[in-house]
């Protein structure tokens, strides 16, 4: 059991400014318009993997909410032998000039093992962050460009549409603490997959954090608008998880 639960709390993935200035609701509406021709709300589904054996599905979406901002989902439900993980992460955010900007960031966690909950809310303007679960305000000196644990994987995903040919991603990342910490990214080459959704040319990231002796690989499928297809993580040379794309919906 010992062994399996850092195993679990992998398959969560991985991979900002603000402005006081008001928008009119029709400035809103043009720019919600303009950033769904570049991604579409849409729903993905992925078949997660251990060992090559599937232990679960996990499903990542965005839809696009009325007030103009943003929301991204991401969430695991995993069963294996006699033990079981539901996770799921929410992110609201903003998207200015190719900027996401977080505001609100949610995490919940069920299952074998102890539960967890995390529930904060960003104003970068004010260069504050709350944790409401707590009912604590931070102060942050450090406000450009950062990122919650989720809307990170959607700006890497802009910053691929904007920049193909870019090799290098770091993005500074506010953990569930209250600390941030840096996520970097390499370009890795080119992949064709055969995956449950079919078959995909992709791109491929590496991340590696030496310290801890995990690798992460992501693979994005430029003809679907480089997103996400699959995940796969080793730590000390020993396979953790894979996820792969089976389905994908349009909204």
């Amino acid at each position: 059991m010992q062994k399996l639960l850092p195993i679990l709390f992998l398959l969560m993935p991985m991979l900002a400014y603000a402005t006081d200035v008001e928008i009119s609701p029709k400035s809103v509406a043009q720019q919600q318009n303009s950033f769904a021709e570049t991604i579409p709300a849409f729903r993905a589904t992925y078949t997660l993997l251990r060992k090559s054996d599937p232990v679960g599905e996990a499903i990542r979406e965005l839809s696009y909410l009325d007030d103009g901002k943003i929301k991204y989902h991401y969430e695991t439900d995993i069963s294996w032998l006699i033990f079981s993980d539901t996770r799921s992460e929410t992110a609201i955010v903003d998207i200015k000039n190719n900027q996401v900007i977080p505001f609100h960031y949610d995490y919940q966690r069920e299952g074998t093992g102890r539960d967890k909950y995390y529930q904060w809310q960003y104003d970068l303007a004010g260069k504050t962050a709350t944790d409401l679960k707590k009912d604590k305000k931070i102060s942050l000196d450090f406000t450009d460009g950062l990122l919650d644990k989720l809307s990170y994987h959607l700006q890497n995903r802009i910053d691929l549409i904007n920049n193909p040919e870019q090799k290098r991603f770091i993005y500074p990342v506010i953990s569930t603490k209250g600390s941030i910490k840096n996520y970097q990214y390499q370009y890795d080459g080119k992949e064709e997959l055969i995956l449950p959704y079919g078959l995909v040319k992709t791109i491929r990231l590496k991340r590696e954090i030496v310290e801890k002796k995990r690798i992460t690989y992501a693979w994005f499928a430029p003809e679907l608008n480089y997103l996400l297809v699959k995940l796969y993580q080793v730590k000390g040379g020993s396979e953790q998880f894979e996820a792969q794309l089976s389905t994908l919906e349009l909204k």
